[in-house]
C-alpha cells in the first residue's frame, strides 16, 4: 500500500512539474478551433496571394492551424457560406464588413492583405471599339467575379462618378479565371471589372481597354478618395469572441505571408504558387505580380481612414447604407497584427 501510495504520490508530482515547465503563456495560448475553414472567392487571383503563400510555405501549419481553404467563384458567395455557417473565416474584400453591418450582421477585419483593391475596369476592344468614357457603358454588359462582390462594387462605383446606376447596366458573373477571358474574347460582355492574373493576360493579348486600374495605390486612393482596404481575412465578431488564440494564429501566418512577398522576387512567387495558378503561361504571371505587389498589404495594418472610404464607396451606390448609422470602429482591429509584427518584425 506504501509503495503504491508512493507511486501515485511520485506521478502526480511529475505531472505537476511538467505543468510547471511549459510556460504559462505558451498554456493560455492553446487554440480553441485549430482546424477551421476558410472561404475564399477566387483563390488563383493575385488579390489573394497571401493566402495562398501562407498555406504553400506551411505558415497555417506552423501556428498549429489545420485550415481547409474552400474556394468559391466569388466573394460575395464566400461571404454567404461564412453567414451560412458552413465556415469559420472569409478571405474577401474588407468593404463586406461594412455592408454586412448595416445588415444587422457583425463581421469584423483582423489582417489585411491588401492595400489597394487591384481590381481593374476595363472594356472590350471587340465590341467598344469607339469608346470615349464611362457614360459609353449605358445599356452595356458588364462582367463581374460574381454579383454582389468587390468586383461589382467597384464597377458599381466608378460608373456612379459617371452619372451611371447600376440598373444603367447588366452585370453578369463570368468566375475568376477563364470563363473570364471567354466572356471578353467571345464578345458575351462589353466589360469587364476584374483582377490578376486575368486582367494581364487581355492586356498583353490586346483584348481589352484599360479605364480604371486600382493596382495602382495612388490612383486606387484617387478613385476612391482615400485608402480602400482590398483583401482581408475577415470573420463574425462571436467568432472572434470564442477564438482570440485561433485568431491571433491565423494573423500571424498572414502577416508573415505580406512580409515574405515584399521581400520574394517574382521567380520564388512561381515556386509557391501552384501550378493552375499560372494559367499556363508564367511570364504573365511574373508580370501580373509585378503590377500588383505594391498593392498588396506589406505588414498586414488595416489604415484607420480604410473604412470610411469603403462607407463612401457604398453609400454611393446603396441608399440603404447612406441612410444606416454604422460604427466603423467595430468593423475591424489591428490589434491581432500589431501582435503578429511584434513576433516577426521581419520576413
Amino acid at each position: 500500500m506504501q509503495r503504491r501510495h508512493f507511486l501515485a504520490h511520485g506521478a502526480a508530482l511529475s505531472a505537476a512539474s511538467s505543468l510547471i515547465a511549459v510556460p504559462q503563456w505558451a498554456r493560455a495560448q492553446a487554440l480553441e478551433k485549430p482546424k477551421l475553414t476558410i472561404a475564399v472567392g477566387g483563390k488563383n487571383l493575385l488579390y489573394y496571394l497571401p493566402l495562398t503563400v501562407a498555406e504553400s510555405l506551411g505558415y497555417f501549419k506552423a501556428e498549429g492551424l489545420d485550415a481547409q481553404i474552400v474556394d468559391f467563384a466569388g466573394g460575395s458567395q464566400a461571404l454567404r457560406a461564412v453567414v451560412g455557417g458552413s465556415a469559420d473565416v472569409v478571405s474577401g474584400a474588407f468593404e463586406h464588413t461594412v455592408n454586412m453591418q448595416s445588415k444587422g450582421q457583425r463581421l469584423r477585419a483582423f489582417v489585411l492583405q491588401g492595400r489597394a483593391p487591384q481590381i481593374v475596369l476595363a472594356v472590350n476592344k471587340k465590341t467598344m471599339p469607339h469608346f470615349k468614357s464611362v457614360a459609353d457603358l449605358k445599356g452595356k454588359k458588364i462582367g463581374v467575379t460574381a454579383p454582389g462582390s468587390s468586383t461589382n462594387v467597384m464597377a458599381n462605383f466608378v460608373l456612379a462618378k459617371a452619372g451611371l446606376k447600376p440598373s444603367d447596366v447588366s452585370f453578369i458573373g463570368v468566375g475568376a479565371t477563364n470563363a473570364a477571358i471567354a466572356a471578353i474574347r467571345q464578345g458575351q460582355i462589353d466589360a469587364l471589372a476584374h483582377l490578376d492574373p486575368v486582367i494581364t493576360i487581355l492586356q498583353r493579348s490586346g483584348d481589352i481597354q484599360i479605364v480604371t486600374d486600382t493596382r495602382n495605390v495612388a490612383e486606387a486612393d484617387r478613385v476612391f478618395g482615400g485608402p480602400m482596404p482590398a483583401a482581408c481575412l475577415y470573420a463574425p465578431q462571436a467568432f472572434i469572441d470564442k477564438n482570440p488564440a485561433t485568431v491571433q494564429a491565423l494573423a500571424n501566418a498572414i502577416v508573415r505571408a505580406d512580409k515574405w512577398i515584399q521581400a520574394a522576387g517574382p521567380g520564388e512567387i512561381i515556386k509557391v504558387v501552384p501550378e493552375g495558378f499560372l494559367l499556363n503561361d508564367r511570364a504573365v504571371y511574373v508580370d501580373a505580380f509585378l503590377k500588383c505587389k505594391p498593392a498588396l498589404s506589406p505588414d498586414g495594418l488595416i489604415p484607420e481612414q480604410g473604412p470610411a472610404t469603403a462607407l463612401r464607396a457604398l453609400a454611393s451606390v446603396d441608399p440603404e447604407i447612406a441612410k444606416a448609422q454604422l460604427d466603423l470602429k467595430a468593423v475591424y482591429t489591428n490589434d491581432f497584427v500589431k501582435k503578429a509584427n511584434a513576433k516577426y518584425p521581419a520576413a
